[in-house]
């Protein structure tokens, strides 16, 4: 796989990764997490441009995003849920993801993307529930952002050590992000119930 990515990155570049990430943000399965860490890798080495490949991984992502929150928009909750096997979703998953969505769509959109499976959920949830547009774009683009940056920095930074570092990132990245999303849920409940008693 690793072989695969670098010569697929070593021809396309820049436009590889951003088609890579656009499949990546619909929710299909492919590696891009990985494909955006070995593009880290060929920066360090200097056969990309930096800031080429920052801006196709977040140009990539967003765009990918955004068709899955018009589809979620104009398709619907049925189509989710009839087709939603394919992108590895069940039911159980789906309702658990749309009350997160509904409870905080900024923690949901920026820290459920970290959490796997709820990752391929969110665009087309936030675009069922008929979250704005313009506030789905900015969350999203956080996200983006972050997960493209963390990722290239992975590659540049540690470089030829990536194949040790990486099995414990992704592992513990999930946890962290359901962590952080859970302690802001307390925190609104918290808030909630203090304001109650006012």
């Amino acid at each position: 796989m690793k072989e695969w990515v670098l010569n697929y990155l070593g021809t396309l570049g820049a436009w590889g990764l951003f088609l890579g990430l656009v499949i990546e943000a619909l929710g299909i399965p492919f590696p891009g997490g990985l494909m955006t860490l070995l593009a880290g890798i060929l920066v360090n080495q200097g056969k990309l441009d930096f800031y080429h490949i920052l801006a196709a991984a977040v140009l990539g992502f967003n765009t990918g995003a955004t068709a899955a929150y018009f589809i979620g928009r104009c398709v619907g909750e049925p189509f989710l849920l009839r087709y939603g096997k394919y992108l590895m979703v069940t039911p159980t998953k789906f309702n658990q993801a749309r009350n997160w969505m509904y409870r905080s769509a900024p923690a949901f959109i920026i820290f459920g993307r970290f959490v796997p499976m709820v990752s391929n959920l969110t665009p087309y949830l936030a675009g069922i529930s008929r979250l704005p547009f313009v506030q789905f774009l900015i969350y999203n683009f956080i996200f983006a952002l972050s997960w493209s940056s963390f990722n290239l920095g992975i590659g540049i930074f540690f470089g030829h050590h990536w194949e040790s570092i990486v099995p414990m990132i992704h592992s513990r990245l999930p946890l962290l992000a359901l962590a952080v999303l859970i302690a802001y849920f307390i925190y609104l409940f918290l808030k909630q119930k203090a304001l109650n008693r006012i």
